[in-house]
């Protein structure tokens, strides 16, 4: 009865009525009232009343809301799927589109593309196993954008996000969407603003649904999709963008570069090389954050690569770790350029120590060559410098695989840094953390009690210094702090069986510091006395410990501060 009697008679009405407002008004009500398996049955009356209305009534609207009422349809169960099937709906609403848009040439760009995503959304929920489907509303839609230049008003470009927002939506994976042929050809017609909005939206659903991306074309299919965040537009100055915006979308692609992955070697490298490609075009301002992102990838690999007793590859494989370490030197050294030394010079300690455990000397050597340079070259100011000589003594004391003649060179560089930082107190402490250098657990030929001695009396004489100068210039010679830094110094290698180190030596340093600390001219300062205190304490613990430890402590004599 709604087919053969009610449904041509309210339409005739509609049509004659002429009036734009009323046909608008009168399309919408049929819609909304009468239930969606009627719609589903009558899709051709209804259509084909399309044309017949004032060019001026807005059925692009109209068409929409058809579509989302059967999308809702389709999605309320799996059952009335072949009801859609049957009547052939998906090619009935792609033509009747296509026939209103040519209808309208005017009609504006936001209207084409919202009845292209209100097909594409019913296309997903229709036939979410047909991609061809989807793949031809994208293709159309290129097609009514082609010649239009980018889109800049900021309806379409919402209308757009939309469209390319329902694949990952409908299957939480952005690997079906890269299979869409015409996916990448829609985003070229958006404005930079747009893209990166697209772009963000992408790594989001790649984080929500954890998706792996293992093979190097996949990673290059999805780089090529968010270039918005990877590298500058042309035209687009980077200061526009909110400080705050920016760091969170370099932190966003940092997150993704951790999420690329493959079990092989051959193919992680070819992924790394590939990121690579694509980060060194980012510019100055974006390398700090994607950079180290991956050497971290690219280090895992030669962990995983060191893990494996032989190369299973043979001698002439093309992923080795000495192939990887080639690449992080070219890649870090972008950095250096980018006055980013502090954190190059980090990474290239993060890569010796790497080298260190794959047992490649050169390797090692070539990487703390470079953070030396950085830092004689590139970091002038006196905290960096303080973080980087640390960062130098910690990396290089952990290093086995130097030969004596090169762990002696670049020693004896560390050293000589360490006693020209600019502060006295800052050049004592890392005088004396240099004493770790000549002293390392477990290696026998690492293990020179005298230059570790000599180490420490040079930490004191410059702890001498630092007293005097602030006497000269304050009248009071400050904390008795550094000297009991030194103290713990010295009794760590005593306990650790350094034989340069003596008993009478300890004496010694524990009266002074005790002679110092009833001194008119020493500030007081309670976090020394505590530190000496617990110091003391230490040692009549030690004490207390019996055997051989409590034996080498008994002769030390504590005398407690007044």
């Amino acid at each position: 009865m709604y087919k053969d009697v009610v449904l041509p008679r309210v339409l005739e009405q509609v049509v004659n009525c002429k009036d734009e407002l009323a046909q608008f008004y009168l399309m919408d009500c049929i819609i909304q009232v009468f239930p969606d398996e009627y719609h589903l049955q009558t899709l051709d009356v209804l259509l084909g009343a399309y044309p017949q209305l004032q060019p001026s009534v807005d059925i692009k609207t109209v068409l929409s809301q058809l579509m989302e009422r059967l999308s809702n349809y389709a999605a309320s169960s799996a059952d009335v799927l072949p009801e859609f099937l049957q009547v052939e709906a998906f090619s009935k609403l792609s033509n009747a589109i296509g026939k209103v848009i040519e209808a309208q040439p005017d009609m504006p760009t936001v209207g084409v593309v919202t009845l292209y995503s209100s097909l594409l959304t019913f296309t997903l929920h229709v036939h979410p196993d047909r991609l061809d489907y989807a793949d031809q509303v994208l293709g159309a839609c290129v097609k009514k954008l082609s010649g239009k230049g980018k889109i800049e008003d900021n309806r379409a470009t919402k209308q757009i996000v939309a469209l390319l927002s329902a694949p990952l939506e409908k299957y939480n994976d952005i690997m079906i969407a890269l299979k869409l042929s015409n996916y990448p050809r829609v985003i070229e017609y958006v404005d930079i603003r747009t893209t990166k909005v697209m772009a963000t939206v992408i790594i989001q659903s790649i984080m929500k649904n954890g998706t792996r991306i293992s093979t190097s074309e996949k990673v290059e299919a999805l780089f090529e999709l968010i270039k918005g965040l990877i590298k500058d537009s042309d035209g687009i100055p980077n200061d526009e963008l909110d400080e705050d915006d920016f760091k969170e979308e370099q932190n966003s692609v940092s997150r993704l570069i951790q999420m690329l992955y493959n079990d092989d070697p051959e193919e992680m490298f070819k992924i790394i090389d590939t990121v690579r490609k694509h980060i060194l075009t980012g510019g100055p301002k974006r390398l700090p954050f994607t950079v180290p992102p991956l050497v971290f990838s690219s280090l895992k690999l030669v962990r995983q690569l060191q893990g494996q007793e032989e190369n299973p590859f043979g001698d002439d494989a093309s992923t080795t770790p000495k192939k990887i370490f080639q690449l992080l030197n070219q890649t870090i050294e972008t950095l250096s350029g980018v006055l980013a030394p502090e954190l190059a010079l980090q990474l290239y300690l993060q890569c010796a120590e790497a080298a260190n455990d794959c047992e490649l000397e050169p390797v090692a050597y070539e990487f703390f060559t470079q953070a030396y340079i950085l830092y004689e070259e590139e970091i002038s100011d006196s905290r960096a410098q303080i973080t980087a000589i640390h960062l130098i003594i910690g990396t290089l004391q952990r290093m086995h695989v130097f030969g004596v003649e090169n762990r002696d060179t670049l020693t004896h560089k560390a050293t000589g840094y360490s006693a020209k930082l600019l502060k006295k107190p800052d050049q004592c402490r890392a005088v004396y953390a240099c004493s770790h250098l000549f002293w390392v657990d477990d290696h026998d030929n690492m293990k020179d009690g005298e230059r570790v001695l000599l180490c420490l009396k040079r930490a004191l004489r410059i702890a001498n210094a630092a007293q005097q100068m602030a006497n000269a210039a304050r009248g009071s010679t400050g904390s008795v702090m550094l000297f009991i830094e030194i103290l713990n110094k010295y009794l760590y290698f005593f306990e650790k069986g350094n034989l340069q180190v003596t008993v009478a030596a300890i004496q010694g340093l524990i009266e002074l510091i005790m002679n110092e600390m009833q001194s008119d001219t020493t500030t007081p300062d309670p976090a020394a006395n505590a530190f000496l205190a617990s110091t003391m304490r230490y040692i009549e613990f030690q004490k207390q410990k019996g055997g051989a430890v409590g034996e080498k402590y008994e002769a030390i004599k504590v005398s407690h501060a007044g």
